[in-house]
């Protein structure tokens, strides 16, 4: 009788449960393991009083990728969740008083930015066509492949991306593209705010990012009926449905990785210590410095010393409030902007404090899922960028912020929002590296502030441990939750490709 390959994923963020269902499909004996008592990583949610907030990201772009998940399966994305495309992606409010709708229907788009800026209307779209041209060319190499395997460039697809690789604008940064685009100071802050999706800095990053903007404007935003942690609970009812066993409360000690075919894991469960299993393959969905450091007790390889001196990417600060009143001036999202975005990333990337000036970011699920909030009352996600942890006193970091926070939006909105609070929970860098394993708080794993971050972002699988293999938003392609889907996607093609030949 074959030999049925048994796998052990650990954490059941997105990427892990993405590549738990394709494995379990493909006949895998799949078992995860996460230290929570439930799924979802840091898409999870949070019970406040009568109020329900989703506590990490917030929106869903690139939704093709989460149907074809569920094709690939055999299954119907319809029977396990309900998504809806946003009329407006998002509200900005200007420091000069200026309110900008950002529509997804391209014309009003259009019309909006002609009434507001002092570009022409045919700008944005020279601009998302520049955008779009981007994601072309790079969503066979760069999203849907490993980039440590030949045959990823050995296609015409990939030789078609290597001889146009100046149209993907890997040698500017954003901001210096985007001021080339636009001539008002505006729009460009505006599309320079694309960086931080995956914690990064425009005046930095390679101008390729502004790939993210085709992903949300030409394809779309969308939000799930039940907020995005219907998504992870989606995903959980899938590999629920294809036979993936959960281990909720269990936290993997120690991965022990053999010099044959079985590696071993020491398991905390319960009161037990150091239970011990034994797996054909090893998937590993925390942190990649977590991984190297805690679960592998490997410091001191190549591998695990480059990336852990990598720059980790910006962290955040969240304050989830639970708020009197309805207020109809705001959108499901909403960004009120500084008025020196580069000062801004300035206090983020080199003194390492949260903003003296903050853009500040605002989410609220109950305008769509109106059971996320008493009626008569909003549910805040309030957020500012945040650098990773590096000595901080985060006490002092997190008063200082939350009265520059309070203050901004009474000046800007003129709501008194203080007196409007009815609960409130906080979530610091801190409280990320503690609840997620997320080295230093960051949000996305390594920043991409250099054109060659995205190569050397840890690879899928792992060259020195054979085995062993790598997903979600700290391994390639990155962060957030179309990316992590498909990191999940990669590793298990790599799975198959090197574990299942026999």
């Amino acid at each position: 009788m074959k030999h049925r390959k048994s796998v052990a994923i650990i954490g059941a963020g997105i990427g892990g449960l993405a590549c738990a269902a394709r494995l379990a499909n493909a006949g895998l004996e799949v078992h995860i393991y996460e230290q929570g008592e439930k799924a979802g990583g840091k898409a999870n949610t949070l019970q406040l009083d009568n109020f329900r907030f989703d506590t990490g990201p917030s929106l869903l772009t690139m939704p093709f990728v989460l149907e074809e998940l569920f094709d690939d399966v055999g299954e119907k994305l319809s029977d396990y969740i309900s998504l809806n495309q946003l009329n407006v992606n998002c509200k900005y409010f200007f420091p000069d008083g200026t309110e900008f709708e950002a529509h997804s229907d391209l014309k009003k788009l259009e019309i909006e930015v002609e009434q507001k800026f002092i570009d022409e209307k045919e700008t944005i779209a020279k601009y998302l066509k520049y955008s779009q041209n981007i994601y072309e060319l790079t969503k066979d190499i760069f999203l849907n492949k490993s980039l440590n395997e030949l045959d990823t460039y050995t296609n015409l697809e990939a030789l078609k991306t290597l001889l146009q690789i100046f149209k993907i604008d890997p040698f500017r940064t954003m901001h210096k593209a985007n001021r080339s685009f636009f001539n008002d100071d505006r729009l460009v802050q505006l599309f320079d705010r694309y960086a931080t999706y995956n914690g990064s800095n425009p005046f930095k990053a390679p101008a390729t990012l502004n790939v993210i903007q085709h992903v949300e404007y030409n394809i779309g935003g969308y939000v799930p009926e039940g907020g995005i942690y219907a998504i992870p609970e989606a995903l959980t009812k899938l590999c629920e449905v294809k036979g993936v066993l959960f281990n909720f409360n269990t936290t993997v000690k120690r991965v022990n990785m053999g010099s044959g075919n079985k590696h071993r894991l020491e398991i905390a469960e319960g009161r037990v210590k150091n239970i011990e299993k034994a797996y054909d393959i090893v998937v590993s969905n925390a942190d990649v410095n977590t991984t190297y450091k805690n679960l592998l007790n490997d410091e001191s390889s190549r591998m695990a010393k480059r990336y852990r001196n990598l720059a980790p990417s910006t962290s955040a600060l969240v304050f989830y409030w639970g708020v009197e009143g309805l207020h109809e001036e705001l959108e499901v999202h909403n960004i009120l902007f500084s008025d020196n975005y580069k000062k801004e990333f300035d206090d983020l990337s080199d003194k390492k404090i949260c903003p003296v000036n903050p853009t500040i970011y605002i989410y609220i699920s109950s305008k769509y899922n109106s059971s996320d909030a008493p009626t008569g009352s909003e549910n805040w996600y309030v957020m500012i960028n945040a650098p990773y942890i590096d000595g901080q006193d985060w006490p002092n970091e997190l008063k200082r912020s939350r009265k520059l926070i309070v203050d901004k939006i009474n000046c800007s909105l003129g709501i008194d929002i203080e007196n409007k609070i009815k609960c409130e929970s906080v979530l610091t860098p801190v409280d990320i590296e503690q609840k997620t394993g997320s080295y230093k708080g960051s949000l996305y794993g390594i920043s991409s502030n250099s054109r060659t971050a995205a190569f050397i972002r840890q690879s899928n699988r792992s060259k020195k441990y054979k085995g062993l293999y790598f997903c979600g938003g700290s391994a390639h392609p990155g962060g957030g939750i179309p990316l992590v889907m498909l990191s999940g996607k990669i590793t298990s093609e790599l799975i198959r490709k090197y574990e299942l030949r026999n």
